[in-house]
Order: C-alpha cells, then sequence, then structure tokens
C-alpha cells in the first residue's frame, strides 16, 4: 500500500529523466520532485533564537568575571586574586576571617551577624599560630602605616609592632587593625577553614597582653565549614573546575571522540563480523574501569581519595565536602550500571547473529558512498566552535552578579586606618547579589545548547539520509562519482529546501526533553516534602508518570529519526513526513523490529564505549600533578570526567548516525519498496537483498517450522 497519496517510487527515482531544469542530480533524478521550502516559520523563530543566544551570552561577557566562582570577597569587597583590586590582589586568593569571634558569633541561632559580615582579607596562604609568641595579621597598609603592600607580605602581614597606643588598644579589643591568629587553618577551596584546636602557647600570650576573650569550641570550624559547602558554593566550584579543566575537555570531548568513532566507522566498514562481539566486551570493560576510578577517588579503593584541601594539611584533621559525598553517589550507580551491563550482555548474547547481519547493510553502503564517512567532521566543527562558544559564557553567565555590600544591623566597629579612627558606621561585608532574571537566562542558556545541539545532528542525519536514499533507488544508474556526489546534492537539499523541518522537529525533542526534566524536578520535591504522608496511591502515580513521560520522549524520538528520512527523500515538511514514516512503520513493524532492535543497542553500546573511553582518559588526565595541586586544582573530577562523557557521546552518535541512518533509510525504502511491489522489492541493490535474505533465513532457522 503506498502513503501519501502516491507511491514513492514516482517521487524518489521511478522516472530519473525528469529532472527539474537546473537543478543538479547526481543520480539523473534519484531523489526529485517538487520541493519547496517547508516550515519556514520555525526556521525563523530558530535564527531569533540565535539572536537571543547572542544577546543573553553578552550580558554574561558584560556583567560575569569568573573568578568569582572560584575566590571569595574581602573586606572592601574586591575578588581574592584579582589584579584590579584596591591594592593588587593578583597573588593574594585565599581568603581568611580576621576575628575569631565573629566567626563563632555568626553560627549561633539568631544572631544578628552572617558569616558574610565578618571582616575578611586576602592572603598568600593560611597563617598559622606561632610555636612560641603570638602572630598578628593586619589590615591592608594604608594611612600612617607607611609600609608597601610588598613589605607588608614579606613580614607576614603583621605591623603590630607599628601601631600607635590607640590602635593596639583597638586591636586587643577585636576591632583592629591587627588581630590575633589564634587558631590554625587550612585552605580549603581558597578559604581559610579554622579547626577547633586553638594555640594554647597563642592564647597564653593574648591574654597577658590584655585581649578581650575568645570564643572557642567545634562552632568556630562549623560555622566556615558549612559556608563552604553550601549548595550555591559547590555549584560555582563545578563550574570553575569547566574553565580549569578545558584543556581535558578539548582532549576527551573532542579530540579522543573524533578519533574513535573513525575507527569504529572503519571497523565496521572492513570488520563487521566480529564488531559486536568486540563492542560488547570492551563496552564492560570500560564500565568496570570508570567504576573502579569512581571508587577510588570516593576513598573506598587504594590511598588516593580526593582531597579538599589545597596545599598540605594536618594528617590528623579530616576535612570532607559535598564533593566527596556527590563522589559515593556516582560510584554506587556506576555499580548499578555496572551490574545491569553485565546482564544485558548475557541477554543479548544469543542474539548477536542478528545485529552482525543489520551491520553488513550499513557496511556495504558506507563501502559504497564512502564520503559518509567523513561527512561528520563538518557539523563536528560547526559544534566545536559552538561549545567553545557556550561553555565560555556558561562560566560568565554564572558569575554575572553584582558585588554589593550587604544590609545588615550587625553592631561592630572596627579600625579604620584611612580615617585614622575606630569606625561602627561600616561595618556590613559584600556579596554577590543575583537578580532573578539571571537564573532565566541561565535556564535560557541551557535550553539553548540543547536545541543547538540536537538541530545540528538532526541536520547531520537527515543529509546522510538523502545520500542512502539517493544510493538504495538509484538500481545501478548512478555514475561513479556518487560517492561524493550524492552527500554534497543531499546537504544542498537540506540548506535550500528542510532546514524549517529540521528545526520543528529538534525544538519537538528539546522541549520534550524539558518538560520531562522541569516535571522530574517538581516530582522529586513533592517527594522531599511529603514523604512522609505520600501514599501507595500517589507513590503509583508518581512513578507511572515518570514512566509514561520517558515512553513519551523514546517515542518523539524515534518518530523524529524518521520523520527525518521522510524529509530527505521526499521534501515534504516535518509534520507530513511525520505521518508518512510513522504509517510505513506500523505497517512493517515486525519486520523493522525483528531486524533493527539488536542493531540499535549494539550502535547503542558502541557510542557508550566511546563516551566511557573519554571518561576514562578524562580520569588519567586529571589526575596529573597539575589539576591537583595550586590554582588549577579542580574540586572534584566529577563535572570534567561527565563533562567528557556528554561530549564524547554526542561526537560518537555524531558519526554513528552514518550507520544508524543508513540502516533506517535501506529499511524505510526496503519496505515502501516491498510495498509498491507486491512484496518483492525492485530497487533494492544485489548486495542488500543478498543481506535481508541472509536474516530471514535465519529467522527462518532460529524459529523453526
Amino acid at each position: 500500500m503506498a502513503l501519501g497519496g502516491g507511491p514513492l517510487g514516482a517521487i524518489i527515482g521511478r522516472y530519473p529523466s525528469a529532472v527539474a531544469a537546473g537543478e543538479e542530480d547526481p543520480g539523473g533524478g534519484i531523489i526529485r520532485h517538487d520541493r519547496k521550502c517547508r516550515d519556514i516559520p520555525f526556521l525563523a523563530l530558530f535564527a531569533a533564537f540565535w539572536v537571543a543566544m547572542i544577546v543573553n551570552s553578552s550580558f554574561g561577557f558584560n556583567q560575569g568575571n569568573p573568578l568569582r566562582l572560584t575566590y571569595g570577597l574581602d573586606y572592601n569587597g574586591n575578588i581574592c586574586g584579582s589584579r584590579h583590586g584596591d591594592p593588587d590582589l593578583r597573588e593574594l586568593d585565599v581568603r581568611y576571617w580576621m576575628n575569631p569571634n565573629q566567626v563563632y558569633q555568626s553560627g549561633l541561632k539568631n544572631n544578628k551577624i552572617n558569616l558574610p559580615d565578618a571582616k575578611a582579607i586576602c592572603l598568600m596562604e593560611c597563617p598559622l599560630p606561632a610555636e612560641d609568641g603570638l602572630n598578628f595579621v593586619c589590615d591592608y597598609p594604608e594611612g600612617d602605616i607607611r609600609l608597601s603592600v610588598d613589605d607588608w607580605i614579606d613580614r607576614d602581614y603583621d605591623y603590630f609592632e607599628y601601631l600607635t597606643p590607640e590602635m593596639r588598644n583597638s586591636s586587643l579589643q577585636l576591632q583592629g587593625p591587627c588581630y590575633p591568629v589564634i587558631f590554625p587553618s587550612v585552605n580549603v577551596y581558597w578559604s581559610c577553614q579554622f579547626i577547633a584546636r586553638p594555640s594554647n602557647v597563642s592564647l597564653k600570650h593574648w591574654q597577658q597582653m590584655g585581649g578581650v576573650s575568645i570564643d572557642e569550641n567545634m562552632l568556630i570550624d562549623k560555622t566556615i565549614h558549612d559556608a563552604i559547602n553550601s549548595k550555591s558554593t559547590v555549584l560555582k566550584r563545578y563550574v570553575a573546575d569547566i574553565g580549569k579543566s578545558w584543556p581535558v575537555l578539548i582532549v576527551c570531548g573532542g579530540i579522543v571522540p573524533l578519533f574513535l568513532s573513525v575507527i569504529w566507522l572503519l571497523m565496521i566498514r572492513y570488520f563487521v563480523a566480529g564488531m559486536p562481539w568486540i563492542t560488547v566486551f570492551i563496552f564492560n570493560a570500560l564500565v568496570i574501569s570508570v567504576t573502579m576510578f569512581f571508587y577510588i577517588k570516593a576513598g573506598w579503593i587504594g590511598h588516593d581519595p580526593l582531597t579538599v584541601v589545597i596545599g598540605e594539611s594536618d594528617p590528623y584533621v579530616s576535612i570532607g565536602g559535598r564533593e566527596i559525598n556527590h563522589l559515593h553517589l556516582a560510584a554506587v550507580l556506576m555499580t548499578a550500571i555496572m551490574i545491569i551491563a553485565f546482564l544485558t550482555s548475557i541477554a543479548i548474547a544469543r542474539r548477536i547473529l542478528r545485529a552482525t547481519s543489520v551491520l553488513k547493510v550499513a557496511a556495504k553502503v558506507t563501502g559504497e558512498v564512502q564520503a559518509l564517512i567523513i561527512f561528520p567532521i563538518v557539523p563536528y566543527f560547526i559544534l566545536a566552535i559552538f561549545y567553545m562558544f557556550w561553555f565560555s559564557a556558561t562560566l560568565h553567565l554564572f558569575s554575572a552578579g553584582q558585588i554589593l555590600q550587604n544590609d545588615c544591623n550587625t553592631n561592630c566597629c572596627s579600625y579604620d586606618l584611612k580615617l585614622g579612627k575606630v569606625n561602627c558606621d561600616s561595618c556590613c561585608g559584600y556579596s554577590i547579589h543575583y537578580t532573578p532574571h539571571i537564573s532565566i537566562a541561565i535556564l535560557f542558556h541551557f535550553f539553548g545548547c540543547y536545541w543547538a545541539t540536537q538541530f545540528f545532528i538532526a541536520s547531520s542525519s537527515t543529509v546522510i539520509a538523502g545520500s542512502v536514499a539517493s544510493y538504495y533507488w538509484a538500481r545501478g544508474e548512478i555514475s561513479h562519482d556518487i560517492p561524493f556526489r550524492t552527500v554534497v546534492s543531499s546537504l544542498k537539499r537540506l540548506l535550500r529546501y528542510s532546514l524549517g523541518s529540521v528545526a520543528l522537529g529538534s525544538l519537538i525533542v528539546s522541549i520534550i526533553e524539558w518538560l520531562r526534566f522541569i516535571l522530574e524536578s517538581l516530582r522529586r520535591r513533592l517527594k522531599f516534602v511529603n514523604s512522609s504522608h505520600e501514599s501507595c496511591f500517589g507513590k503509583a502515580m508518581s512513578s507511572s508518570s515518570h514512566c509514561c513521560l520517558g515512553c513519551i520522549d523514546w517515542t518523539i524520538k524515534s518518530v523524529n529519526r524518521n520523520a527525518y528520512i521522510m524529509i530527505a527523500i521526499t521534501g515534504k515538511g516535518f509534520c507530513k513526513a511525520s505521518v508518512l514514516a510513522t504509517g510505513l512503520i506500523m505497517n512493517n513493524i515486525l519486520r523493522i523490529g525483528k531486524v533493527n532492535v539488536i542493531g540499535d543497542i549494539i550502535l547503542f553500546l558502541g557510542k557508550l564505549c566511546i563516551s566511557l573511553f573519554c571518561a576514562l582518559f578524562a580520569f588519567l588526565m586529571l589526575d596529573e600533578h597539575k589539576y591537583r595541586s595550586a590554582h588549577n586544582k579542580i574540586s572534584s573530577p566529577l563535572v570534567p570526567v561527565l563533562l567528557s562523557w556528554a561530549l564524547g557521546y554526542i561526537v560518537a552518535k555524531l558519526f554513528f548516525a552514518v550507520v544508524e541512518m543508513s540502516i533506517d533509510t535501506i529499511i524505510l525504502s526496503f519496505c515502501q519498496d516491498a510495498e509498491e511491489h507486491q512484496g518483492n522489492a525492485q530497487y533494492a541493490p544485489p548486495l542488500l537483498m543478498e543481506t535481508l535474505d541472509e536474516q530471514s533465513e535465519l529467522e527462518r532457522l532460529t524459529q523453526g517450522p
């Protein structure tokens, strides 16, 4: 039965001589009919989206400063480590809270002072108490203190001996400009975290000098620990890790998957019989390897766990953070994935021969249309440029707040070196304030990334489908230069007629994915809030809704992929092409299902193999000294590894579309060809017929009489 009011053969090549005037077609009219631009409003919407992305990113570039993601603020509102501070703080990147009593009081309930209001200063390293006396940390030198910043640093930030009697008395009241170093501290992600173990020698000297009483207990370090490990601060560190590990992302998210994808396609071409077995074996080995690396970094295996301390630390002090907890969770999830992967491998072992038969189809096509193997390099480079821009904009958007003085009601005073007296008017600290529109800008930025990625992958898939369809419906009438010209012609048709349809299809997938994300977030929040009161009916509804959303998402993606094939073949709009593809699939559901399911599983495992290898290589690169110390130290390997995995998967998907779209296009064309000719396909090349006959014979043998 023909679809869409007539046989597709008439549209895509039954009359090769009837080529439209002025239209080049290397196959002499193989794919040709009354094409015209389709879904133009959605192409205009996509263009408007790009304008909005540029404007949105420009806001981030103008307002953001990635240093804010890593370093804290001092009592003047300067970013530690910034060369634009007053004074120049380019080497002073560690934040230290000078007044221990303010730190203690900020941790008390119902207290007016908060830690952002406690007086903080930028230093080169965290100070330690003296072993036989008392050290001081003094304000930046200014006013009557005639010291340069370099001299102040050389003196370990201590100019207490130069203070006037008035300044000394103010310092003994913990009002500055100098403050005693009583508690040892360690550098935890560029903030000095106190350890509730005061130096008895320093505390005794302080008391002998007549200093005010200093509060001490576990609250002194818990307060700073909670601030350093707040959700927003951890998120900023994760985003900052992207900027610090950009060489890893380029290598593991770009170069390595490109190389592996091309190698995999070549092996499919020349070693198709063994590729399913090799893919399954490598997949299981990589899952186990990545899981072991998570165990190592989580501290469950070996002696190389993640440490939150920058530089040397007291071996008797154990300091953890959310990053370590997240690694523990990742290790548990990878363990579950490892078990599922092993069981899946056992389940499909007996069906590997079917996958081999299906992959032969793609191997034959790529052998005839050789340009298909190298064509994905074009969208690959476009995506690479886009991701460089997108990641840079991400760093700036996440740091695009305003540094403003806090509005506080604290009753505190500190010595002002410029005024030469104790000042009680401006004791509030500084914080980075984010407006609601920044959150909207970030959400739009992520949605834009997903839509753009889907658009480029869909465009590449449509070009591949058009090339493969030209090969199928040629029936031996193609000239010898078609291996390259079919790809070029298919690309021209996409750019001239079908970009709007591709924009619509990719937009639908993006919207469905984001609806899933939003509903899943709401479901988790409601489950968390009402966990103790949730009924069995509520749990069942929650699980079923989640399952339904997953099924809808899978169906939409499947329909989209086949719709792109029909767009490439017929030139119809997205909706009409979806109807054609759906009808053709439903009429041949058993044939397509038996032939294609196992092949899709092997291809999916192949993409996972490449992405897992990227993650494994990212672990190895991040294990270098460069990323474990000093300014390039990342807070956790989790985000760079996951990004390397995601980018590797996207690149693999881009290249594996050659095989996927070849198989799907050939099968859809074969089904349509068979329907038009009473079950006997007339346009299928001999090699394809041989492969499908082998598949039919295999089915007869496995199903029995």
